[in-house]
């Protein structure tokens, strides 16, 4: 296996075995050196097997590592930077149950770089196929620290400043994920009234049809109880998708310029600039640009936003998926954070999000296909250059066109933006007839 956009990720036991976690765990130590480790996961069945798995290799190393259970990815990344170690998160964010994954994170809670990514993928192949047994002087602790929380969630309150949610109801879907244990609390603790659903992960119900890939149960219930917002996280609790008072969901996107217009108004947003990806709705770019706020754009996947931000020691950047990162309080994405931020600024500007989230940009009609193929392609839009010309000038200036493979599933996506939904489509079917004709269709999701 290979690290994707956001680390080793496929079906676990299978492709994601406990052995291969062990290498890992192994191979992370003697890259990085870094001589204590927090391991923290997600609820899924396979979680306690690979965490255990990767702890092991860690120990069989000589690092120490705290184990924190469950735990939302940004929570362990925070653990990470405060107590200057390094970090695994055993997650697969949004996949079905069945699926995990293995997130590195260095010392400082910090994404790794690429040359360290290739360096543990060199030194993880290296030892499947010899003896990796060590030194038995040398053999680090394995803690359990779940007091951990505790320390994660007062963060998350104190990036408040002291500022209350008193006076907002606010329903939270923890997708039965990494939120379950933690984010009922934080709001709790910053003064709203709460109520939570999807908090009682089984090990096989995380994202099912709950959380941030489908928010419409969390929709229903905002209406029917008469809630200020609702907010929805994905497994791992790394990615925020609001609702607002009249169930209409309220993507990163929004949420991205909502947050740009509130920090430029406040002077913190450094160089008046947001880092977004390639899939960011071109009415977004519209907005920003009538406010006179710059844009970056990177490829897809929070780690290039990330590496975008501290390039340009700027303070703000985030995917239309709901990944969005708040510099000045974190090292990555962190979906309660940024919920219990959305909630502030509803609080402090005493409106609707409805209302705010509707007068901040015009959303450009944006058609998404996921095609599975047979091959997994490295790099669709030069395969098709030729498909995606043709496409790019029929559109003109008032759309967009984008293939791509997917980093965390194998799939080929296409996107079309247009101000015509039936040229978007057209379009849309003409690339995926594209796609299959070049890698054979194996399914259509």
């Amino acid at each position: 296996m290979r690290f994707g956009t956001d680390g080793l990720r496929g079906p676990a036991n299978a492709e994601l075995t406990p052995e291969l976690a062990l290498r890992l765990g192994r191979a992370a130590a003697r890259v990085m050196g870094l001589p204590k480790w927090y391991i923290g996961r997600d609820p899924r069945r396979s979680g306690p097997m690979l965490d255990g798995a990767v702890a092991a290799g860690l120990a069989a190393e000589g690092a120490d590592v705290f184990d924190v259970g469950v735990m939302p990815t940004p929570g362990v990344a925070y653990l990470a930077s405060i107590h200057d170690a390094g970090a695994v998160i055993v997650s697969a964010s949004h996949n079905p149950w069945h699926d995990n994954g293995l997130k590195i994170f260095g010392r400082g809670g910090h994404k790794l770089d690429d040359a360290t990514q290739a360096a543990i993928e060199a030194t993880l192949d290296g030892l499947a196929s010899v003896d990796p047994s060590g030194d038995p002087h040398n053999v680090g602790w394995v803690h359990r620290d779940l007091d951990a929380r505790v320390e994660y969630v007062t963060m998350l309150v104190d990036t408040l400043d002291g500022r209350t949610l008193d006076g907002l109801r606010i329903v939270l879907d923890c997708g039965h994920g990494a939120a379950s244990p933690v984010a009922g609390d934080a709001f709790r603790l910053a003064g709203a009234s709460v109520e939570v659903m999807h908090a009682e992960p089984d090990g096989q119900n995380i994202n099912d049809g709950v959380g941030s890939t489908d928010p419409r149960a969390l929709a229903r219930r905002v209406v029917e109880s008469g809630a200020s917002l609702g907010l929805a996280f994905d497994g791992d609790a790394d990615r925020l998708i609001a609702v607002d008072a009249s169930g209409n969901t309220v993507d990163g996107d929004r949420l991205l310029c909502l947050f740009a217009i509130d920090l430029d108004r406040r002077q913190q947003l450094c160089d008046r600039t947001l880092v977004v990806t390639v899939m960011s709705n071109l009415g977004l770019h519209r907005a920003m640009q009538e406010r006179g706020i710059n844009v970056e754009v990177t490829p897809v996947g929070d780690r290039y936003v990330l590496e975008a931000l501290a390039a340009g020691n700027w303070s703000l950047g985030g995917e239309q998926s709901g990944h969005l990162v708040f510099t000045s309080h974190a090292t990555t994405g962190d979906g309660i954070l940024a919920g219990l931020l959305l909630s502030d600024l509803v609080a402090r500007s005493n409106g609707d999000l409805g209302r705010m989230a509707s007068e901040v940009m015009e959303t450009v009609p944006q058609l998404l296909v996921n095609v599975a193929t047979r091959v997994r392609p490295e790099d669709p839009a030069a395969d098709l250059e030729g498909e995606i010309e043709a496409a790019s000038r029929e559109l003109g200036s008032g759309g967009r066109v984008l293939v791509r493979s997917s980093g965390t599933e194998p799939l080929v996506r296409v996107m079309v933006e247009s101000t015509s939904a039936e040229l978007a489509r057209a379009i849309a079917d003409r690339l995926e007839e594209a796609v299959c004709a070049r890698y054979g269709m194996a399914d259509t999701v």
